[in-house]
């Protein structure tokens, strides 16, 4: 059995950190990078003889949170943590010769005092749990990983998170007996999986299952329902008395009808606010057909079209272009 743990979030690896008073080292590596993919393999040859040394692995492709958040742009990253989980040097690139002199190195560096009480306060129970189920505001307690589930109740609480796109991190349970048993205990739930939000409990399947059909799960962990288009589009036509839905901002506009309808609007000192459809493909599309008017530019004045350019232009050219916006 290999003494490199694997981890899938940053709960798994802080956790790691946390269970002894010396150096932890991951790496990220990648199954279509081959360097990495033997680096994977000299990692297991540095564990096999660096007993005082924690090392663990993780898969960018399937942790690119935990990636993100150790600051590795590529693969294989090594990153070096100490007890408390910070990290104190990194090692880009595949080049096995330094990373054997990396953990060599800070592996012989004495952790100051404060790092021990650390660490060794990490180890009472009450306290690791603690700091576990508060590590993101949505974590789930199950048996595998999102990839690799090992159990169908951790199977279909995954699903209903996923399905709903709620961000939330992961612990196996099956990784760590001590964690495993004293959760039970801890918030006096004997099963798995278990769902924490904001450091209390939610409950198991179950319960998710409950909340996911009469739709108080968003609720509960913070997530807006999303607001149906039809919704947003009448909000933003009326979010100023006059609305420009333009190819880019009045300061930078992205196409030359768009450029003229904001010289118009402030040669007649008209004030307007202004949305870049550009930026929501969503909004883009759905204007179309809202108003029935395939192009852009679009005026809007008190929530009703008067139309693009070309209208704009005559509204001017016989001066009723202000009286007009006014309405």
């Amino acid at each position: 059995m290999s003494v490199v743990a694997e981890v899938f979030s940053e709960a798994e690896l802080q956790a790691l950190c946390g269970s002894h008073k010396g150096l932890t080292t991951l790496l990220l590596w990648a199954p279509w990078h081959a360097p990495s993919v033997h680096l994977t393999k000299v990692l297991d040859a540095i564990a096999a003889e660096q007993k005082t040394v924690r090392f663990a692995k993780a898969n960018a492709d399937v942790c690119p949170g935990l990636a993100t958040a150790l600051g590795a742009d590529q693969v294989p990253f090594a990153a070096f943590m100490t007890p408390r989980g910070v990290r104190i040097d990194v090692l880009a690139g595949a080049d096995p010769p330094r990373l054997v002199e990396k953990v060599k190195t800070l592996a012989s560096r004495p952790f100051d005092a404060a790092v021990a009480d650390e660490a060794s306060e990490a180890k009472d129970l009450t306290s690791r749990l603690k700091a576990l189920v508060n590590f993101s505001p949505v974590m789930l307690f199950m048996k595998g990983s999102k990839v690799e589930p090992f159990c169908k109740f951790s199977k279909q609480a995954i699903g209903i998170l996923e399905k709903h796109s709620i961000e939330y991190s992961t612990f196996d349970i099956l990784q760590d007996d001590e964690v495993r048993q004293g959760l039970k205990d801890f918030s006096n739930w004997k099963t798995y999986p278990q769902l924490y939000i904001n450091g209390e409990l939610l409950g198991g399947v179950d319960i998710l299952k409950e909340m996911d059909e009469d739709g108080s799960l968003l609720e509960a962990v913070g997530v807006a329902k999303e607001q149906p288009l039809q919704e947003r589009l009448h909000g933003l036509i009326n979010q100023a008395p006059v609305m420009l839905f333009m190819k880019g901002t009045p300061d930078e506009p992205r196409c030359g009808f768009s450029r003229k309808v904001v010289g118009l609007l402030n040669e007649n000192n008209i004030k307007f606010d202004s949305f870049d459809i550009l930026s929501d493909e969503e909004v883009r599309q759905g204007l179309k057909d809202y108003s029935n008017w395939p192009t852009y530019p679009q005026v809007y004045s008190s929530g009703k079209l008067v139309g693009g350019l070309d209208i704009l232009k005559e509204l001017a050219d016989e001066g009723s272009l202000l009286e007009e916006l006014s309405q």
